[in-house]
């Protein structure tokens, strides 16, 4: 039988240090070990029965219960006071054959893969590997769990991929303590798996594209997120190019995405004077410091080949790899003084370079190095709003700081997720990253900066949403409703209708309460049906 380390404890804390925030209890759940039960299935099964006998207990309690995986998450978007469970020993994972797959499945069996909730991406891109395969798709590091990414959308920057939740393709929720509470989720536009397999998961399917689309950012209140299933593609690499380039050429890409003409690398040139388009785009940029340029970030596309040199020699000297790591480099000499730390971002300039690797993607966005007190705002913006967007954002962070740190612009493709914040057909991603300061040294607060940034972008009328998992100040009146519109409504009408009202109690917390999508709307049974 899986078991569960039960720990009493008075606090917990992200990983990037933004609480502590109170607690009562930590669970830790380890899988069966394979000499005892050499079945995955069975292990994964057994794994199931454990969750929902620590729901029951919470339950009997009248407490509240929530998973987490890696603490990444800036945002207290993962806290629950009364109980949490660490989901990172919940790694098992399955690949499938052609008799798994639905009749009408349009997908290849090779690509589909079921990871359990606390498989961390870098141990999903080495399963991956083994099968030849790769993820779609990443955060900028490798060190969340699959269900915490989906959760609170974690973005990378494909321009032409999406965020990693869009290449879910089904979801295995435990969504209360009875036999019936194990679900399988898929779109009825889109099936996978037959009801075979899913009967083999103990769980009842429903395909439902409204329904998956609201429970894909789940915010970790849908339920008990137990296992994903994604579709994975052939290994491929990329080649990462980081260069400067004049501030107006930089905005321009930004602004219209013209990259086909754009000539600025000679070796993405094509014979016909049309340029390749960059799988990934992202803009440096230093607040403090003008001098006509941007520090830029392109990646290509290229076929897998074995004989590539290695990209780790450059990779992990680059500055280049993390807004966070980028900062606290340039701040590392003045750990202890904001103020000096300020000066020394406005009399430089980024460091300049003319970086070249080529690796995979998991080699590229490879491990974040840095732990420790840290912010990060993130606002996504259409990309014809990108450039003005900046400039309000900017001024905002000089004015009421000045704030210990820089700016980033990265590119993402719309997804179908309801809740998702890549809701533009093209997302401009801006985000300001930085080392935490002391409020109590007259330098203002993060939630004091987040408010007028959110006042400042309300004041200009640019429609806007924001990252889940980074910092804001999520009480700021309507936000939710201001960001999503009736979509809000639209995801609480499905989590009310797949949710007993005691589950929608236990699972939810504080952060749910504050964004108020804790609100009870009538439970309606046709939104919850299966379609196919």
């Amino acid at each position: 039988m899986a078991k569960t380390t039960k720990l009493t404890l008075s606090e917990w804390d992200t990983l990037h240090n933004n609480g502590p925030f109170p607690l009562k209890i930590l669970y830790k759940t380890k899988l069966e070990s394979p000499a005892l039960m050499s079945s995955d299935l069975d292990r994964y099964n057994d794994a199931a029965q454990e969750i929902q006998s620590l729901i029951t207990e919470a339950k009997n309690k009248n407490e509240g219960f929530r998973a987490y995986g890696s603490a990444w998450s800036m945002s207290k978007i993962a806290h629950q006071k009364d109980r949490m469970h660490f989901n990172a020993h919940m790694n098992t994972y399955f690949s499938f054959r052609n008799q798994d797959l639905h009749a009408l499945s349009s997908y290849k069996a090779e690509n589909l893969f079921l990871f359990q909730c606390g498989n961390v991406v870098k141990e999903i891109s080495e399963k991956l590997a083994g099968h030849g395969k790769s993820l779609k798709a990443s955060g900028a590091s490798n060190g969340q769990t699959i269900a915490g990414c989906i959760s609170t959308g974690v973005h990378g920057s494909g321009i032409n991929v999406g965020s990693v939740q869009d290449y879910v393709v089904g979801l295995n929720l435990i969504i209360g303590p009875n036999p019936g509470d194990i679900v399988y989720l898929e779109r009825d536009s889109k099936p996978a798996l037959n009801n075979v397999f899913v009967q083999k998961l103990r769980s009842r399917v429903i395909r439902n594209d409204g329904l998956f689309n609201a429970a894909l950012v789940g915010l970790g209140s849908f339920g008990f997120i137990h296992g994903v299933v994604i579709e994975a593609q052939n290994l491929f690499l990329l080649k990462r190019y980081v260069k400067e380039l004049k501030k107006d050429k930089a905005i321009e890409l930004a602004q219209k995405q013209n990259f086909k003409d754009f000539d600025g690398i000679p070796e993405e040139v094509k014979s016909n004077g049309e340029a390749n388009l960059p799988y990934h785009f992202k803009v440096f940029v230093n607040q403090y410091k003008d001098n006509g340029k941007y520090v830029v970030e392109f990646m290509y596309k290229k076929p897998y080949k074995l004989n590539y040199p290695d990209p780790f020699p450059i990779i992990k000297k680059s500055l280049y790899r993390d807004l966070i790591n980028l900062v606290v480099g340039i701040g590392a000499a003045v750990p202890a003084s904001i103020p000096v730390f300020i000066n020394l971002l406005k009399n430089s300039i980024l460091p300049k370079v003319d970086e070249v690797s080529i690796g995979t993607l998991a080699e590229t966005f490879w491990d974040a190095p840095y732990q420790g007190p840290a912010f990060a705002i993130s606002f996504g913006v259409s990309h014809t709003n990108g450039e003005k967007a900046l400039k309000i954002l900017s001024k905002v962070s000089i004015d009421e700081g000045p704030v210990p740190g820089i700016f980033a612009m990265r590119f993402i493709k719309k997804s179908d997720a309801t809740l998702s914040f890549a809701r533009f057909p093209i997302t401009c991603m801006i985000e300001i990253d930085g080392v935490l300061w002391n409020e109590k040294k007259k330098l203002g607060t993060l939630n004091g900066l987040s408010k007028k940034m959110i006042e400042a972008l309300q004041n200009a009328a640019i429609p806007f949403t924001m990252h889940w998992g980074k910092n804001a100040d999520w009480k700021f009146s309507g936000l939710v409703n201001h960001m999503y519109g009736a979509d809000a409504k639209t995801w609480r009408k499905y989590r009310c209708s797949l949710l007993s009202d005691d589950m929608q109690k236990l699972f939810s917390n504080a952060f749910l309460k504050e964004v108020k999508l804790d609100k009870k709307e009538p439970s309606d049974p046709q939104l919850i049906q299966s379609l196919l």
